[in-house]
C-alpha cells in the first residue's frame, strides 16, 4: 500500500504541476483562440486526474482530510465552469443538480469530520474554502430562476469566474503544501490573487461585449 500511495502522490503532484502551467497559458492566451481552448481542455482533463488521486489519498490511504474540501472545491469549479461553456444556458439539467448536491454532501462530511476530530487547520482557511464552494452552489441553483431572456451572456462570466476559481484552488493547495511554514498566508493569498483576476477578467469581458454592441448598433 505504501508503494501505491507513493505512485498516487506522484501522479497527483505531476498532474497538478502541469495543470497550473496550462492554467497560466489559458489565462494569458487569446480568449477563444486555439491555444486557449486546447490549454483549457487539457487543464480540465488533468483536473479530473487530480480529483481522482486526491480522493484516493483521502479515502483509500487516509491522508490529509483537508485535501477533501480543496478537491471538492476545485472539482466543482472546474466541472461547473466546463458545463456552462457547453450549455451556455441556465436551463436545469439532472447532471448539474446531482453534482451540486454531491458536493454539498462531501462538504457536510468534511465539517462533521472536523467537529469530531478537532479543527487543527486555520479557521480562516476552512470557513473561506467551504464558504466559497457553498456560495457558488447556491448561485447555480438560484440562476435557474433567472428568466432566459435576461440570462444573456451571464454564462460567459460564470465560465470565467469558475475556471479561474479552479485554477486558484489548485494554486492554493500547491503553495500551502510547498510553503507550510507560511500558513495560513500561503493558502489564502493565492485566493485573494484569484479573486482580483476574476474581477479583472469579468470586467474586461463585459467591456468587450458592450463595445461590440455599440459597433453593431
Amino acid at each position: 500500500m505504501e508503494n501505491l500511495h507513493l505512485v498516487n502522490i506522484s501522479v497527483h503532484v505531476a498532474a497538478g504541476s502541469i495543470a497550473l502551467i496550462l492554467g497560466v497559458v489559458a489565462l494569458i492566451s487569446k480568449k477563444g483562440g486555439r491555444i486557449h481552448k486546447k490549454a483549457g481542455e487539457i487543464f480540465t482533463l488533468l483536473l479530473s486526474v487530480i480529483i481522482l488521486t486526491g480522493l484516493f489519498g483521502v479515502f483509500v490511504f487516509g491522508r490529509n482530510t483537508f485535501l477533501l474540501v480543496i478537491t471538492v472545491l476545485s472539482a466543482y469549479y472546474g466541472f461547473s465552469g466546463y458545463r456552462i461553456l457547453v450549455t451556455k444556458s441556465n436551463k436545469p439539467q439532472f447532471i448539474d443538480i446531482f453534482v451540486a448536491l454531491l458536493s454539498i454532501i462531501a462538504v457536510s462530511y468534511f465539517l462533521y469530520y472536523f467537529r469530531q476530530n478537532g479543527m487543527y487547520w486555520s479557521p480562516v482557511i476552512i470557513y473561506s474554502t467551504v464558504g466559497a464552494l457553498l456560495m457558488v452552489i447556491l448561485y447555480d441553483f438560484a440562476r435557474y430562476f433567472i428568466p432566459s431572456t435576461q440570462y444573456g451572456k451571464l454564462w460567459l462570466y460564470e465560465h470565467i469566474y469558475k475556471m479561474i476559481g479552479a485554477f486558484t484552488a489548485l494554486l492554493s493547495a500547491f503553495t500551502g503544501t510547498v510553503f507550510p511554514n507560511y500558513k495560513p498566508y500561503s493558502q489564502f493569498l493565492p485566493s485573494v490573487f484569484g479573486t482580483l483576476m476574476q474581477v479583472a477578467f469579468i470586467v474586461y469581458a463585459y467591456r468587450q461585449h458592450n463595445s461590440r454592441k455599440i459597433i453593431l448598433t
